[in-house]
């Protein structure tokens, strides 16, 4: 089983699930090899086909929460917010700022949860 995040909620994706094409937002990705072996990944925003018995997801970044800074990840959160501080009215600005606020936020959380 898969488990993320799409832009309209969480999903759980079992074998013959039915066709399904999602955009993902950042969050703890989760495969489901067993019950118990569960293999986790902080995923950035990217998209998720589901179809012939086969789920593509594609994402800008997938990282072992072992392998994350949370010290880095907060000058990049900080960043991040000062950019949408900074945006004022440019559209692509806020938009690009709000997305990085997002990631970071989420990859912050799955780095201190460990």
């Amino acid at each position: 089983m898969i488990s993320t995040k799409t832009s309209v909620g969480s999903i759980g994706v079992l074998a013959h699930h039915a066709p399904l094409l999602a955009m993902l937002d950042p969050t703890e990705l989760r495969l489901y090899r067993t019950e118990s072996d569960i293999v986790r990944f902080a995923q950035s925003e990217g998209y998720l086909q589901v179809g012939g018995n086969r789920a593509l997801l594609l994402v800008e970044e997938a990282h072992e929460p072992g392998s994350l800074d949370a010290a880095e990840i907060r000058d990049r959160l900080q960043n991040a917010e000062r950019r949408l501080d900074d945006a004022g009215e440019d559209t692509e600005k806020r938009r690009v700022a709000e997305r990085d606020r997002r990631r970071w936020d989420a990859f912050l959380r799955i780095a201190e949860e460990g």
